[in-house]
This record gives structure tokens, C-alpha cells and sequence, in this order.
């Protein structure tokens, strides 16, 4: 039996639990794909998982191998996948109830990958997926905030994993965004063009007047008292779960967001990062066998934009392009 290292998890816990160690390499059948991973990015959805707190996310049972953004290249496809051929290089958000891409290969369907941007590297790109697919769709949709020219945006964490995708996305769309971040993350959200910037130590954001929809990617006390900025007939999506309790006294639309993996969305990322108007923010990259460190650092909450793990090394590539914003 072929094998390949991975980082997973016997038993859930602490960012000790996860061990670097030798797996059976997957095998792709019938409408799936086998991609040899360069890189893959962190999101809080790995350590939820890994701690117990999301169980419906752990199927297959344990051990499980966490990591849902990857970049890399097709090395295999099953007998019934069309569209991708062995060598293609995509990016991707593989379905967090299966094994994930904390390894030197994982299987995906078609909906969860997309062919990567052609402008930056794989370690950029494994920052894309599944905090752009949150940003876009949780900006976009209908159902959602239905972002439209001119409106304006409060984006709760801005300068973090998907509130950086999300601002670059509004500026994108022509809306005017207001971002809450600590003073260290000022001039980042400056340069990617946040109109009103407010200190959540210093200040409070329910001084900025009312605003047409709020992303709140923090929840608790923030998200409690957001509805007071909210205008009437406007929309507050959560993306830590969201509190219907106040909506309807505020005549605002609460909304529980989670992404979905859709390969059309992932396309559409692509286009503008390779346009210029959308860049990822990587702020740390380690070695596979360093996700406990990686773990330790996504769960300070503190970081700006996103941290990776570097899987494979490549062949040295352009920088990602500045954002026309």
C-alpha cells in the first residue's frame, strides 16, 4: 500500500493531539480527484474540529486529517471526473466531513476545487478558499447581505482571515466599508482601502451612525451590539452563529452563514486576484510538521489574514499583485 505523511488526530484536544505521521495515500474513484497538496491553509474550522467542538464536522470517524483550503496540482483522477487532467494545477475547499488537506494528497469532488489563480503561488492560494468562498458568499448571495454599490458595510474583524477577503470584495462592489480592528492592523486596512477604521479597544463603533449591513465574524458582545447600527430593513450576517432575539424589535434580518464549496465561486476568485483587485494576506507560513504550532497561533485570534502550511516546496513565483481598490 502506497503511503504519504499527514498531520492527523486519534482523539480529540489540544494542538498536541495532532501528529505528523505516515497514512495510506487515498485513492480517487469515480467523480473524484486525487491532488498532490504544496500547501494548505488554517482556518478556526480546523481547531474547532480538532478540539470536539464542531462533532458533526468529524466524520469519517477517527483518526481524522483536518484542513480544508489547499493548493496543488492533479495527480490522479477517477473514472468518471471531466474538466481536469493530470498536472492541472488547482485550489480548493475539500468537504470538511471528509479527510483534509493536512497531508501530501487529498481526494476531492469537482464542486470543491477550481483551477488556481495563475498570478500567485500555491502558498498564497492554499489562503483562498475557504475564507474568499465565506467573504463572497456572505457578501453576495441574496439570501445573505446582497452587497450592492454604495451601501455600506461594518465588517467585525477586518483585518483577520475573511474580514481581509471581505473588504477587498466591498471596495470591489463599490460599497462604502467601515472595518473594527486593533491599532497593530491599521495601516493593512488602510492600504486595502477601509473608509472608516475603528479601534475596538479605543473606541465604539456605535458612534459611525447606521450602516446597511454588518459581516460579524466575532459574535458575543460585538454582535450584541450591532444591531443598534443597523438600519431598519437592513441585515446582520453571523459567522459564529447569530442572535434572531433582537432582530425583529430592530427590523433587521439576521442571518447564520456557513460557506459552501462551489467551484464557480472559486473561479470567480481567481479572475480577480489575476486582475489585481483581490490579493490574500498570508501573515505566517510553517511546515506541515509544524500544525500544532499553527493550531496554537489560529487560536490567539490575533493574527492578520491567514496562516499556512507549506506541504511541498515549489519553484520560486511572482508576488501576488497589489489590489485595485
Amino acid at each position: 500500500m502506497s503511503t504519504m505523511m499527514a498531520i492527523q488526530f486519534h482523539e480529540t484536544g489540544g494542538p498536541e493531539v495532532l501528529r505528523y505521521e505516515s497514512v495510506p495515500r487515498p485513492t480517487p474513484r469515480g467523480a473524484e480527484i486525487l491532488v498532490e497538496v504544496y500547501a494548505a491553509g488554517v482556518n478556526p474550522l480546523d481547531w474547532k474540529v480538532r478540539a470536539g467542538h464542531m462533532p458533526q464536522e468529524s466524520a469519517p470517524h477517527l483518526p481524522k486529517i483536518p484542513g480544508w483550503d489547499f493548493s496543488g496540482v492533479v495527480a490522479d483522477i477517477g473514472s468518471r471526473t471531466l474538466g481536469y487532467k493530470v498536472g492541472d494545477e488547482v485550489y480548493g475547499r475539500p468537504d470538511p466531513q471528509r479527510q483534509g488537506a493536512y497531508a501530501e494528497a487529498v481526494v476531492v469532488r469537482p464542486n470543491e476545487l477550481a483551477r488556481k489563480p495563475r498570478t500567485i503561488d500555491h502558498v498564497a492560494a492554499a489562503a483562498v478558499p475557504l475564507a474568499g468562498l465565506t467573504a463572497w458568499q456572505s457578501l453576495f448571495r441574496p439570501e445573505a447581505i446582497n452587497l450592492q454599490s454604495g451601501q455600506t458595510v461594518l465588517i467585525h474583524g477586518a483585518a483577520g482571515g475573511v474580514g481581509t477577503y471581505a473588504v477587498q470584495l466591498a471596495k470591489w462592489r463599490g460599497a462604502k466599508v467601515v472595518g473594527t480592528a486593533s491599532p497593530e492592523h491599521h495601516a493593512l486596512l488602510r492600504e486595502l482601502g477601509v473608509d472608516v477604521i475603528v479601534d475596538y479597544n479605543q473606541e465604539s463603533f456605535a458612534d459611525i451612525g447606521e450602516v446597511d449591513a454588518v459581516l460579524d465574524t466575532i459574535g458575543g458582545e460585538t454582535q450584541d451590539r450591532s444591531w443598534h447600527v443597523t438600519k431598519p430593513g437592513g441585515v446582520l450576517v453571523g459567522l459564529v452563529g447569530v442572535s434572531t432575539d433582537n432582530a425583529e424589535a430592530y427590523g433587521v434580518r439576521a442571518v447564520p452563514f456557513m460557506s459552501t464549496s462551489h467551484s464557480g465561486d472559486l473561479e470567480e476568485l481567481a479572475k480577480l486576484i489575476d486582475q489585481g483587485h483581490l490579493r490574500p494576506i498570508v501573515a505566517t507560513v510553517l511546515p506541515l510538521s509544524r500544525a500544532a504550532d499553527a493550531h496554537a497561533l489560529s487560536e490567539t485570534g490575533h493574527t492578520q489574514g491567514k496562516i499556512v502550511l507549506k506541504v511541498r516546496p515549489e519553484a520560486s513565483r511572482a508576488a501576488a499583485p497589489r489590489p485595485r481598490i
